[in-house]
């Protein structure tokens, strides 16, 4: 008896569980989605042209179902006279939603049974408010997409007065609107003419669907359309209305324009930075973004040479880190020292690579080698970047690397900015905080460029006359001072030959119209060069960079 009631005490806790449950459990609505192509489901066989529509379901909860009604092709007009429209409100209930985005073919105003006068096209809009609501359903408007138009590089807006009626019709009749039109075109602009094309169904020749190719700045890619739905959420999500409340996978609007999004509060796709890099397809010819929010990424990182054309952008230079604390004395699993290559935090092999406001760090601290980034790939950039350490911070590695260095700082002691490479750093921040020495390059003896200093700060905590502009890690390395503001903390003698004379005879070392305590040239060793004029006018960063110009793109 004692064990029956038992029984039926917790079969009667389950069943409270149960009912609670099922009392806050989301209750099931349907977004029904009425528009244009560019909202459409898509046959295979138009594939990879994608409607947004057909993305937006993977943002809210199971209880929130799609119902996508679309067409290509379709405008308001159209719409209804072919009867899309009344088979709609016959179904809508209470609680359900309708996204009306129209406009594309509207606009065709020449186009018997499509196009519309802007008058007719707010009429049309009226009525699919007004009987949705006539249903306690809820209408929201949504201002046509915009397509991917350029002339002569400038954007040019293809929709005339149409987002207007959406928005003025939504402001009039209270109805909750997101600007599609705004957003999408806000997205194309940061993205840039070129790259905005992978939002779009833009197919090389040799598809299945498309065998000559295909040229679209109208319909979606797959990750066009998912980046439209996701900009549709995150309007959404700006209005607050309940529907809101049923997304799952909140979008960050900042991040739609970057291809990968790196989080440690997991809101990207990734939480650690290499596990974005891994994902990044071997030797891809278009650039990959990676957007790194804000955190501390603790990582020992390696770009390999298949990575190509990767760009990692920070969300804050200030609290973007990417950091590690290897040394060169570190012991790796066989105990044996890791040595100076072996203490980097991030390995860069892939050529293309660029970083933009994010702080690499080694964190080792004053323990002799202890590298941050360590750079072999060809055509490597940073800019707005931070490089801190103490001895040996900066390692440019690859002998056929060619490297840009653009608004950075660069921090350490004792040859913080050492290699081979052929380098350029232009308005850069060179810090010293102890004694030593900036450079230590080791420049090949085929090359005609080692390090050269644009428009640089050189400065630093250390004492007056403590560092040195450089000395030759190898006998034919070549660094160069121009139009820079040198410390009180660089020497009067300005440059070091490495305990070895023979040094004196292949390095070249040059200066030309420095500025500051540190420039005066009176007690500088013989063997270090003053330029002339026409000498200087070989520095610039295209020329030293043979032909490469990293601010093409720009």
């Amino acid at each position: 008896m004692h064990l029956r009631k038992t029984s039926l005490k917790f079969l009667g806790v389950i069943s409270s569980l149960l009912l609670i449950c099922w009392i806050n459990a989301p209750k099931p609505l349907t977004i029904y989605l009425i528009g244009d192509s560019t909202m459409a489901n898509k046959q295979e066989k138009a594939y990879p042209e994608t409607g947004w529509g057909m993305a937006l379901g993977q943002f809210f909860d199971k209880g929130v179902s799609i119902d996508n009604r679309a067409m290509n092709g379709r405008s308001t007009l159209s719409f209804l006279n072919e009867n899309r429209w009344q088979p709609i409100v016959d179904q809508l209930k209470k609680g359900d939603y309708v996204f009306i985005e129209f406009g594309h073919n509207d606009e065709k105003i020449t186009k018997p049974g499509v196009g519309t006068s802007l008058a007719d096209f707010r009429k049309n809009l009226l009525k699919f408010v007004t009987e949705t609501r006539a249903k306690k359903a809820t209408p929201v408007l949504l201002t046509p997409v915009a397509r991917r138009s350029y002339k002569d590089g400038v954007f040019t807006d293809s929709h005339g007065a149409y987002p207007d009626v959406v928005r003025s019709l939504a402001d009039s009749m209270k109805v909750p609107m997101i600007d599609m039109h705004q957003r999408s075109e806000a997205l194309i602009r940061q993205l840039g003419e070129e790259k905005a094309k992978g939002l779009f169904n833009y197919v090389d020749s040799g598809h299945v669907n498309y065998p000559t190719g295909n040229k679209d700045d109208t319909h979606f890619s797959p990750v066009g359309a998912k980046k439209m739905a996701a900009l549709a959420v995150a309007g959404l999500q700006q209005l607050g209305i309940d529907l809101a409340k049923r997304v799952v996978a909140k979008v960050d609007p900042k991040t739609l324009a970057y291809d990968f999004v790196v989080a440690k509060d997991g809101t990207g796709q990734f939480s650690t930075v290499q596990e974005a890099i891994n994902a990044v397809p071997d030797f891809r010819k278009k650039t990959t973004t990676i957007f790194i929010k804000n955190g501390v990424y603790k990582e020992k990182l390696v770009l390999a040479e298949s990575k190509t054309m990767v760009t990692l952008i920070g969300e804050s230079l200030d609290s973007t880190f990417i950091t590690y604390d290897d040394y060169n004395q570190k012991k790796n699993i066989f105990g044996e020292d890791k040595g100076t290559s072996g203490s980097s935090g991030f390995y860069i092999y892939g050529p293309d690579f660029s970083a933009r406001n994010i702080t690499f760090e080694n964190t080792a601290g004053p323990v002799g080698q202890a590298v941050a980034v360590f750079v072999a790939g060809d055509r490597a950039k940073f800019k707005d970047c931070r490089f801190l350490g103490f001895q040996d911070t900066l390692y440019t590695f690859g002998k056929e690397s060619r490297q840009y260095y653009k608004n950075c700082y660069i921090e350490g002691t004792v040859d913080f900015i050492f290699g081979s490479s052929t380098a350029v750093f232009d308005s850069c921040t060179i810090f010293g905080k102890q004694g030593g020495y900036f450079t230590a390059a080791s420049t090949p003896e085929n090359k005609k460029f080692g390090y050269v200093f644009l428009h640089c700060n050189i400065t630093g905590s250390a004492p007056p006359n403590s560092f040195l502009l450089g000395r030759p890690w190898r006998p034919f390395a070549k660094t160069v001072f121009l139009y820079c503001s040198l410390g009180n903390q660089v020497a009067p003698a300005g440059w070091n030959n490495w305990s070895n004379p023979a040094n004196e005879k292949t390095t070249y070392y040059a200066e030309y119209k420095n500025v500051g305590t540190g420039a005066a040239t009176a007690a500088r060793v013989p063997w270090a060069h003053q330029l002339t004029a026409e000498e200087a006018q070989q520095y610039t960063a295209i020329n030293v960079l043979s032909g490469w110009d990293p601010n093409a793109a720009d």
